[in-house]
């Protein structure tokens, strides 16, 4: 049976009107009157992103991060769709479609105006609904009893609240009936949808602190290097589905112009990776945070996105060392993605269909997010800002404004200029000539590391190394200068040039102590200085 096959109501809507970008007054921000630090979360987001106040709404919820059906129900459910209509936010009406296919006419009551489009949950707002024993729904009798649950995500529970008044089934998940849209007309309470998203984390301060990121990135921009972690899949394994959607979105961001890294092997990044300054970084398939990201300090860039494909990549969002979305949230990333238990993975999240609205859609996170999501009312919660818009400014409006202001950011639209025309068919030669002339080149790490990475690629590698070797002097990030080092490392030997590789390493020991690393750089390095000199053989690692 199709996975989409589960559950037996199928909603069909009419267009939604045609939606332009008004900001906050299209917001509701929800927190828990019970639970200290919600009230705060709720107000600052409101203040940065002008919410009217009267919008600002407080329930009185479980400080738990877990609800009962019934709590959910009766504390946040059905109290906010009747505040929504006591303020005049949304207006419930009858729809009666016609008969068709041999169906008989159908009569639905739902939400037919609405001056909103999202709602946000603030910190403290329960993140999961507990599974109900007693809960009995009839007709269900064929479904698949491991999909047969009615324990869900808050946030997509609340994602079908349009239709609280239908009679949607509870047990399973429900086919989202936008995902995959290109249109984001659609992603509209009247046509059946709320664009729910959580400001959420291990601490209130986190969680407080995602829109200033957000905004830092939608006025600056969102710069830096995307990673993409697949596991190198067949095609005929049963899993392949999620390599496809992450290998997907690594293309996805290189034709977008970024510095892209995508790894096939099985396992996933290692520790020692040197995973510099983040953009985006998509990978599964660990239970627990894992790699670079469990170092004390992780370079992500304002307005990352970070997302871990893991059946319980977020059983809870307070934990900074368990499970994913938590810690992600607390080495500093702006928005995530997760689920509260199982989903089964065509339950999770189009990672692909995600960039691609995000990049060139022009979506903000939160239409993103829930036209990328195969079903509602299961296991997904989306956190971060859902006004959030990284791509709001065109590259050649935020490019012009940098050398106005001669803002160092940019060597990041230089180096996205590059990356663009180089994904383009561009000839490498052209692309190395016009780093050359630039003056940013001349005090830019970044810039001057793809300088060097140009002319490997053309063959010149003693240009190459003196590259790679300026770059050094310019200031490069922790993690970069060790990819640089490493880098130049394998450059050198490859060239025969041991003394100065020994040299390299030794550097690269000496500037960053705690490299998790350390271990084999420091059995190469013996391996080199045991060679015997004038020999041309290469060191065992």
């Amino acid at each position: 049976m199709s996975f989409f096959g589960i559950r037996f109501t199928v909603f069909v809507f009419a267009l939604a009107p045609l939606f332009a970008y008004a900001g906050g007054d299209e917001v509701v921000v929800i927190y828990n009157n019970r639970m200290p630090g919600s009230k705060l979360v709720a107000d600052h987001y409101a203040q940065m992103r002008q919410v009217p106040k009267a919008q600002v709404y407080g329930f009185d919820l479980p400080i738990t991060e877990a609800m009962t059906r019934a709590e959910f129900e009766n504390a946040l459910q059905f109290p906010l769709a009747s505040r929504l209509v006591v303020d005049k936010l949304w207006r419930f009406g009858s729809i009666t479609n016609a008969a068709t296919n041999g169906q008989p006419k159908r009569v639905e009551n739902r939400v037919v105006e609405s001056t909103i489009r999202y709602a946000v949950l603030c910190y403290g707002v329960p993140l999961k609904i507990a599974a109900d024993p007693n809960l009995r729904e009839p007709g269900r009798e064929n479904a698949r009893p491991e999909l047969l649950r009615n324990d869900a995500a808050v946030d997509s529970e609340l994602a079908w609240l349009p239709l609280v008044k239908m009679n949607v089934p509870l047990s399973g998940p429900l086919p989202n009936w936008v995902y995959g849209t290109t249109n984001t007309a659609l992603l509209h309470p009247t046509n059946g949808i709320l664009i729910v998203a959580r400001l959420d984390g291990p601490n209130v301060e986190i969680a407080r602190g995602l829109v200033d990121k957000a905004l830092a990135a939608e006025r600056d921009g969102l710069w830096g290097r995307t990673y993409f972690d697949a596991r190198g899949l067949d095609k005929t394994n049963s899993y392949y589905l999620g390599d496809e959607w992450i290998l997907n979105a690594g293309e996805i961001c290189r034709e977008w112009g970024f510095e892209t890294t995508v790894d096939k092997n099985p396992g996933t990044f290692p520790a020692d990776f040197p995973m510099s300054q983040i953009a985006i970084y998509c990978g599964w398939y660990d239970e627990n945070v894992s790699g670079p990201f469990t170092l004390p300090k992780v370079e992500f860039m304002p307005g990352a996105f970070a997302y871990h494909l893991h059946s319980f990549s977020a059983p809870t969002l307070r934990s900074t060392n368990q499970f994913w979305v938590g810690p992600l949230l607390a080495k500093g990333a702006t928005c995530t993605m997760g689920c509260v238990n199982e989903p089964y993975l065509p339950g999770t999240p189009n990672v692909a269909a995600f960039l691609a609205r995000l990049t060139a859609g022009g979506f903000t996170f939160g239409e993103a997010a829930w036209a990328a999501q195969p079903v509602l009312s299961w296991q997904t919660t989306v956190v971060g800002d859902p006004l959030y818009r990284p791509f709001a400014k065109e590259l050649a409006e935020l490019h012009a404004e940098f050398a106005r202001t001669h803002n160092p950011l940019i060597e990041w639209s230089y180096l996205r200029i590059v990356d663009l025309d180089l994904a383009h068919g561009a000839p490498v030669a052209q692309l190395a000539a016009f780093l050359e002339t630039i003056p940013a080149t001349t005090n830019s790490a970044v810039l001057t590391e793809k300088l060097a990475d140009l002319y490997e690629m053309q063959g010149k590698p003693s240009s190459a190394i003196e590259t790679y070797q300026r770059a050094l002097t310019r200031n490069p990030s922790p993690e970069q200068r060790i990819r640089i080092r490493r880098t130049l490392g394998e450059k050198l030997l490859a060239q025969n040039r041991e003394a100065d590789a020994i040299e390299n390493y030794k550097q690269l020991l000496q500037e960053s102590p705690d490299y998790p690393g350390k271990p084999a750089i420091e059995a190469r390095l013996a391996a080199l200085e045991q060679k015997p000199a004038g020999t041309n053989a290469p060191a065992k690692p």
